[in-house]
């Protein structure tokens, strides 16, 4: 049985779980009109698998500022959820993975609902994160959980070899 638990300083090689590959297949295009957004999906004729690096994540550096929540099977951590202080009342979803064999179990989700339980223990009003907007599976997943669109970064790539891509801001309020 999977267990959602919050990982502590004696666990934290598990916040170092490894980067797996994913499917770009779509982008997401979205779309602010009278105040409201809404987006429409564009598919790709191919899809192609990408891997973020590693990110190697020093715990006692984030551990004032970051809360990181894993998913375990047996002693196995097979995601990981980590939270950071964020302005305002929407605590900041900084990072969300599952290892392969494991997706599409709902494992994302229980790290999600978890992180809105404690973004509420901590007195925010919900969670924010970013997806950029050609990984189409992540921006569903977020608009799936209960998520909604907040923003669109469009400048964050320029000069980069990935301009081109925008950022979508998205929220969820736990309340």
């Amino acid at each position: 049985m999977i267990q959602i638990k919050v990982i502590d300083s004696e666990h934290k090689k598990d916040i170092n779980i490894p980067n797996r590959p994913f499917s770009l297949f779509g982008r997401m295009i979205p779309c602010r009109m009278d105040g409201c957004w809404s987006y429409t999906v564009e598919r790709f004729a191919e899809e192609t698998e990408v891997s973020f690096p590693d990110e190697n994540y020093h715990y006692e550096a984030m551990a004032e500022n970051s809360v990181f929540i894993g998913a375990y099977d047996g002693d196995v951590c097979i995601g990981l959820a980590i939270l950071q202080k964020g302005f305002f009342k929407y605590m900041y979803l900084y990072d969300l993975k599952v290892d392969p064999k494991y997706r599409r179990k709902g494992i994302a989700t229980r790290l999600v609902d978890k992180a809105c339980e404690i973004a509420l223990s901590k007195h925010y009003i919900g969670l924010y994160t970013q997806g950029q907007d050609n990984n189409l599976g992540a921006c569903l997943f977020y608009i799936n959980s209960g998520f909604y669109i907040g923003g669109l970064d469009t400048n964050l790539y320029k000069g980069t070899k990935q301009e081109g891509k925008s950022d979508i801001i998205f929220y969820r309020d736990c309340e």
